[in-house]
């Protein structure tokens, strides 16, 4: 790691949503097993994990969370960073991202390759859109294991850049993935990541053994896709 520079997990899922830890079980593992300096719980469509998380790690002084979240748009999915409220699903891009910015939030373009499991962003539709909308910065790497492919298309497409910051994420929902992409920027805290992300010098990277970690996943698709229906049924409830 260059002197200077530290890890940021931003996209991460708890049991708020779609995935299988709590809050305070990710705060408590970035902190205690992790190099990771700041994370961002994003949660889909809710900022209420991130809010947890936040207070969880009051008892981490070195580890600095944002609450955020997964926020489904009509052209796909929009990472909101530093929020203060929701941002309800349903929107144009154009639209979700002016309610992320209305809060002081930042607003991440999130796996924009992605088939449509992940959401309606493609090569294509991305293309036609992106011209649209204005966003902070684009999600170039996401460890899940069914992105592999849209990584690499994105980080052909922005190698470049185009006015706008790279990031990194895990996209974890459950605790080994958290941490295995991120993002690098400079300074140490939340603030110096948003610093990192509007001067335009943020990086991602990946750890090793990701292609482990998505065996493991594979092995507990069934449990985890079991558990992801009980926690969005009791969140639709609540």
């Amino acid at each position: 790691m260059h002197e200077g520079w530290s890890k940021a997990d931003l996209h991460i899922h708890s049991d708020q949503s779609d995935g299988l830890p709590s809050p305070e079980a990710i705060v408590e593992y970035a902190a205690t097993r992790t190099d990771l300096r700041v994370i961002a719980v994003t949660d889909h469509n809710s900022i209420e994990g991130g809010l947890r998380a936040a207070r969880a790690a009051e008892g981490y002084p070195h580890l600095d969370v944002i609450v955020g979240a997964e926020i489904t748009s009509k052209w796909g999915h929009i990472l909101g960073l530093f929020l203060t409220e929701d941002v309800p699903a349903g929107l144009s891009a154009a639209e979700t991202i002016a309610r992320v910015n209305e809060q002081g939030g930042i607003a991440i373009i999130a796996h924009p390759f992605a088939n449509k499991a992940f959401g309606p962003f493609g090569l294509k539709s991305l293309g036609q859109r992106i011209d649209e909308v204005v966003f902070q910065a684009v999600e170039v790497y996401n460890s899940s294991p069914y992105l592999i492919r849209a990584n690499r298309l994105a980080a052909k497409a922005f190698a470049n850049g185009q006015g706008f910051a790279a990031t990194g994420g895990s996209d974890a929902h459950m605790l080994a993935a958290v941490g295995t992409g991120f993002t690098m920027f400079r300074g140490e805290t939340a603030a110096d990541l948003r610093r990192s992300i509007e001067e335009l010098e943020t990086y991602a990277r990946a750890t090793r053994g990701g292609m482990s970690l998505a065996f493991r996943y594979m092995i507990r698709y069934p449990q985890i896709r079991r558990q992801q229906a009980i926690n969005r049924a009791r969140c639709r409830a609540s």
